[in-house]
């Protein structure tokens, strides 16, 4: 596997997981990968997303090697027969559904001036609406199975902003934005029924998605999180193992921040 395995406690086992996005879109562990290899872990039964199949297989083998037990789906969240079948095939291979974890998202570089229109659209459908369908087909079913929990990841960029260089990422924030939106009205609609829905403020952890901004920009990331540590998708994965986990039955509607500090501490020694 990709990290040293550690001791786990059975922490999600009997509970069935829908994880979208789950395959890295490059070499290296990813934010799905790593949490679907957490999960997997502690005893929950995957059903793996995502829109191409070969990672997604890799991503599985990978688990089953692991002791974990997992099944592969391929499809697009912003297709609603897509997910649709998605949720129904969760029901059929493991009776029950559990937990959604809604990573499948894409980046968006523009600011308001220059962002193309079609880039704007790209990221709204599949970063607010792709969660949306997902949660609504999955929520009813989480209720048949006595409750769940749902963890929407959002980004630093959301409540803070952020730049790179003169780019800008106007519809990326605004859609992730959006997700914590959403996770405050799925938490207040849904809390009598035992669904919890939370999200994750993730900062600029190390992924194979940010690779291609190179070691500088990475070095520089590093130097902006009061830690002064770098973050991995591992960091995230664990946050979301609680999440979704019984010991966290009483939280809902929060926006958790995985980000070394960046987000509350504005100065710091050094």
């Amino acid at each position: 596997m990709n990290e040293t395995k550690k001791k786990t406690n059975g922490r999600l086992l009997g509970k069935v997981a829908i994880i979208t996005g789950a395959a890295s879109t490059g070499s290296g562990v990813g934010i799905g990968k790593a949490t679907a290899i957490q999960f997997a872990r502690e005893g929950a039964k995957l059903l793996l997303v995502n829109r191409s199949e070969n990672r997604l297989k890799e991503l599985c083998d990978e688990i089953k090697k692991d002791g974990g037990n997992c099944t592969i789906f391929t499809g697009d969240v912003t297709r609603e027969e897509d997910v649709e079948r998605m949720v129904e095939a969760a029901i059929k291979t493991y009776g029950r559904l559990d937990i959604l974890y809604n990573n499948a998202g894409i980046g968006a570089p523009g600011t308001v001036v220059n962002v193309k229109h079609d880039v704007w659209d790209n990221a709204m459908n599949t970063n607010l609406r792709g969660t949306m369908l997902c949660c609504k087909y999955s929520i009813p079913l989480m209720i048949k199975s006595g409750g769940g929990s749902i963890i929407n990841v959002s980004t630093l960029g959301a409540v803070q902003g952020f730049r790179r260089g003169d780019v800008g990422f106007a519809a990326y924030s605004a859609s992730k934005a959006g997700l914590i939106g959403l996770t405050l009205s799925i938490a207040a609609d849904y809390a009598a029924n035992g669904v919890r829905a939370n999200s994750l403020i993730v900062g600029m952890v190390n992924t194979p998605a940010l690779a291609k901004f190179g070691s500088e920009a990475r070095e520089r990331r590093r130097l902006a999180v009061p830690l002064q540590i770098e973050g991995t998708a591992w960091d995230v994965a664990w946050s979301a193992v609680y999440l979704a986990s019984d010991e966290a039955r009483w939280i809902t509607g929060i926006s958790l921040p995985i980000d070394g500090g960046q987000m509350h501490l504005r100065e710091w020694p050094g």
